[in-house]
């Protein structure tokens, strides 16, 4: 299986990046230190943002910039790291879900960027970001009924399953990360402008993986020179 990035998305959005994190790991049962983890990095960035306007946020902005070059409209659809900081300023906590998913919203707030989390289990086709095709379906998060993506619509898919809607706006139901799933890829994605948060994030997911884990991660990073990345 590969994780590949279509040519057209650089031609769209030239400077993207996308960082990888691969890791095989047994995420049943709970792990205190990654919810510590979690917890710390809510009130860290809670305090960082304050009361400050979130769409002008330099670490922000660009993706909001993105968005609309994308034709999506960033205040209707907000990226994923938009939508979790403001959750977080107004108050909100993240309570403990799994340890995959909180130790992925740990690092995404730590470092300000939009960073998922995909069960590869779950895939039988390589895993890609790409614009839409007509045979594409999307299965919102506690849904059971499919929907048609956008024509033009950027994506994360696998075969013509649409894991993530909008780029980086909302997840599937098929898509979301159980106690069962054991095998998963984090997506960093990001710019060449902020190419070295990119590259610290993943190589900190990278070490608390192994120190929570206990197991080796494989990590990568995807640019127009680079688009995809060997998983087996």
């Amino acid at each position: 299986m590969k994780f590949a990035i279509d040519k057209e998305v650089f031609e769209k959005l030239p400077g993207a990046i996308f960082g990888v994190v691969v890791a095989r790991v047994d995420n049943k049962g709970e792990q205190p230190e990654i919810s510590a983890l979690l917890l710390r990095q809510v009130e860290e960035r809670r305090t960082d943002i304050g009361s400050a306007n979130l769409k002008e946020h330099p670490d922000i902005v660009p993706y909001r910039d993105a968005f609309s070059k994308l034709n999506m409209n960033p205040n209707k659809f907000m990226c994923s790291i938009e939508a979790l900081c403001k959750r977080v300023q107004k108050g909100a906590d993240l309570p403990p879900i799994n340890p995959v998913v909180d130790i992925g919203n740990a690092m995404s707030l730590k470092y300000m960027l939009p960073m998922g989390a995909h069960d590869l289990g779950k895939m039988a086709a390589d895993f890609m970001v790409r614009f839409s095709e007509p045979d594409d379906r999307f299965t919102p998060f506690g849904s059971d009924e499919w929907e048609i993506p956008e024509p033009n619509e950027l994506l994360y898919v696998s075969g013509n399953t649409v894991k993530t809607r909008r780029w980086i706006w909302r997840q599937s139901e098929d898509g979301k990360i159980e106690e069962t799933s054991n095998y998963v890829l984090f997506p960093i994605d990001g710019f060449e402008a902020n190419l070295d948060r990119v590259v610290a994030a993943r190589d900190e997911l990278c070490e608390l993986i192994s120190k929570y884990f206990g197991v080796h991660a494989i990590t990568g990073l995807l640019t127009v020179e680079n688009r995809e990345i060997d998983l087996n």
